[in-house]
């Protein structure tokens, strides 16, 4: 009785630290993401470069990426175009693409009211800084097919309760490179930062042509300059 009792007492304190375990890893990464449990998420998607009304189909697999990641945080999600405009309010908002050729114009209404230290340069096709990410005077070139970059940066607007997410990357294969690495790695990254309340990093994905989404990694975290004068 001695035995069958100390292993039922055993079994039920590895079970509850167990589960204890799994709840707070959720917990920190519902806070990396900005989302709480039971809430609706909304999910902002650009247009493809250059024609309205249409979505590049990595666009659509970087929202079902966020679709899945605010599921397993149980949430559920709502998803709108990149005209969409208003409040995020008191929902968690995923806002995913550039602003470049009006792909995504609610990402240049966030990056212009919130993150002054961003400028994000036009295409031209003529000049070596076209769709470059510039932040606080540093310039993060554009190399199609090889290398590129996505902004991704979160804070919560003064009228609004819950966080923005954004994700700006050059091209839709930044976007959905840069969602599929952080759902990966957030834990890591969350540990460089000196904050998840409010953050600016720089994602790089390299060797595109072989590896297309997948080969990502933290470039910096550029937070001080994107958010200062």
């Amino acid at each position: 009785m001695i035995g069958l009792v100390t292993s039922l007492l055993g079994g039920a304190f590895v079970w509850l630290w167990e589960r204890a375990r799994k709840a707070r890893a959720v917990n920190r990464r519902a806070a990396f993401f900005g989302v709480r449990p039971g809430e609706t998420c909304l999910i902002v998607l650009g247009n493809k470069y250059n024609s309205p009304g249409t979505a590049h189909y990595r666009d659509v697999r970087a929202v079902v990426e966020l679709t899945l990641l605010v599921g397993e945080l149980g949430c559920d999600a709502a998803v709108e175009s990149g005209g969409y405009r208003g409040s995020n309010g008191d929902r968690t908002e995923f806002c995913v693409g550039g602003p470049t050729g009006g792909a995504n114009l609610r990402t240049g209404g966030h990056l212009a009211a919130h993150l002054p230290g961003v400028t994000v340069h036009p295409y031209d096709g003529t000049s070596p800084e076209s769709v470059a990410i510039e932040v606080g005077g540093e310039k993060f070139l554009f190399d199609r097919g090889q290398q590129e970059y996505a902004l991704v940066a979160k804070f919560t607007p003064t009228e609004s309760t819950r966080p923005v997410f954004l994700v700006a990357g050059q091209t839709s294969v930044a976007n959905l490179a840069a969602i599929h690495f952080l759902r990966r790695e957030y834990a890591r990254v969350a540990r460089q930062l000196p904050s998840v309340e409010r953050f600016c990093l720089l994602i790089k994905v390299s060797d595109i042509g072989t590896y297309e989404f997948h080969r990502a990694s933290l470039e910096r975290d550029v937070t001080a300059a994107a958010f200062g004068p």
